[in-house]
């Protein structure tokens, strides 16, 4: 059975399993808000979201959605959509305020409150471990630039799961460590704030470091937990067939795939790009083991592809990306391409042997607006899911082992440094009211989700 309302693509919907989890996706600093509140301190977020010129119109995630006090009502929004799984983050400021040290009861009892919340409405969470909120004390001693933090990850990670272990089965350590890595360390676009190629490319070791070490935690304070990483990728193409340009291409997809791939599938970091980079990497014996830690599960997130050509004189890895005309883009001014998906759900199963794949993010920002029927009509997000949704189907067809997909994002929230004129969600968000607002893209998820149920029924 297919299904198709209208003009809509149909969607192969028995190509997924009776078992494929439909769910949401969020982040502690981008929606709880509350963030002097109960002992939580403050994160790298924090203090970049005060750097002028850092964020959009000087936004900040003080107070964001309000999750932290509302997320009762957040949830009966998940039910209302029919989800059946919520992938959340712990913010590690709430629950180690100084990084490592004492342990905050009243930042866990937030997510003890939360775990339950869920469970009592049939939702099974999914929890990230860091999404992104390193606590700014330990910034002030190296960040991710230096071993101990990859440690204090794993304190931290003990800590939650003694708490939540028990009811909290799918765990993720990392979310997107390229962002923190390269984004946050190289580019400077992201906190904290750095553009220094030494620090991005020790950064990113330590944060893939971590995810071994709260691989092994987990593992031992959680004996049942499914444990999983949630890495960001794109398709690479080159501009021409340029031999220079085709060179690029494969610099940009080691710097943004192979980079953060290949340690954890066993085959160390891409001899290709230590070269490249030239910076040595502050490896100990048995690093390599540890990061290597077999898993679950893996988390694909995809947004859009990218075009490069060759840029010698630019920035590493050189490659400049290349604006293709006459493609349909998101609000962000991404490309809209939902073969890419597809193409990258069939690397993971392909070359890296993924057992287990979810699709943990995948979603569109438009400019919505609440019409005057009080309803949010957003029909280019609502296509966008149903490409990429029809996209999922046509992995699956082809032997992708993909158990589950989160959509991006349950609701409008902080995004980063574009603040909060980019929208995600499936729930509008009236930030000066609080008031949520299912949109139409969250309807045609939810007729999605009741479709596939009875489509796969008995």
């Amino acid at each position: 059975m297919s299904e198709s309302t209208g003009s809509r693509p149909a969607l192969d919907l028995e190509a997924f399993p009776p078992s494929f989890a439909w769910g949401t996706a969020t982040s502690a600093y981008q929606i709880e808000g509350a963030v002097a509140e109960d002992g939580r301190a403050p994160s790298i977020w924090d203090t970049f979201s005060r750097v002028p010129g850092a964020i959009d119109n000087g936004d900040h995630g003080d107070t964001a959605c309000d999750h932290y006090h509302r997320w009762r009502e957040d949830i009966a929004l998940m039910k209302e959509l029919g989800t059946d799984t919520y992938r959340l983050s712990v913010a590690w400021p709430r629950v180690v305020p100084g990084g490592d040290g004492p342990v905050n009861k009243a930042g866990l009892d937030f997510y003890d409150r939360l775990v339950d919340g869920l469970l009592d409405a049939g939702i099974t969470p999914s929890v990230t471990l860091y999404h992104w909120d390193l606590p700014q004390a330990l910034q002030d001693r190296g960040g991710w630039t230096v071993r101990e933090t990859a440690e204090h990850l794993a304190a931290y990670t003990t800590a939650v799961a003694e708490r939540l272990g028990d009811r909290v089965t799918r765990w993720a350590t990392l979310n997107e460590p390229l962002c923190s890595g390269w984004i946050g360390h190289l580019e400077g676009r992201m906190a904290p704030g750095l553009t220094d190629l030494t620090a991005a490319v020790r950064a990113s070791y330590h944060l893939l470091l971590a995810h071994g070490l709260a691989t092994r935690a987990l593992r031992a304070a959680a004996p049942g937990a499914r444990i999983g990483l949630v890495t960001n990728h794109s398709t690479v193409a080159p501009a021409s067939d340029r031999p220079e340009d085709l060179a690029a291409a494969a610099r940009m997809d080691g710097h943004t795939n192979r980079w953060w791939l290949d340690p954890v599938y066993g085959r160390g970091f891409p001899t290709d790009m230590r070269e490249l980079y030239g910076v040595e990497l502050p490896e100990k014996p048995g690093d390599a083991e540890l990061i290597a830690a077999p898993l679950d599960w893996h988390g694909l997130n995809y947004y859009f592809p990218v075009t490069v050509a060759d840029d010698p004189e630019g920035p590493v890895p050189h490659a400049r990306e290349v604006r293709l005309p006459d493609v349909p883009r998101s609000g962000m001014d991404w490309q809209i391409d939902a073969g890419g998906l597809e193409a990258l759900l069939l690397r993971l199963t392909e070359d890296y042997g993924v057992r287990e794949l979810y699709v943990t993010e995948n979603g569109s920002a438009f400019p919505d607006t609440v019409g005057p029927d009080g309803a949010v009509h957003d029909p280019e997000r609502t296509g966008y899911l149903e490409q990429h949704l029809a996209a999922c189907a046509r992995a699956v067809r082809k032997g992708v082992p993909l158990a589950g997909y989160y959509a991006w994002s349950l609701l409008d929230n902080f995004e980063w440094a574009y603040g909060y004129d980019k929208r995600f969600g499936l729930v509008h968000v009236d930030y000066a009211t609080q008031k949520r607002t299912v949109k139409t893209s969250g309807r045609r998820y939810a007729d999605v989700i009741r479709a596939h149920r009875e489509a796969t029924a008995g």
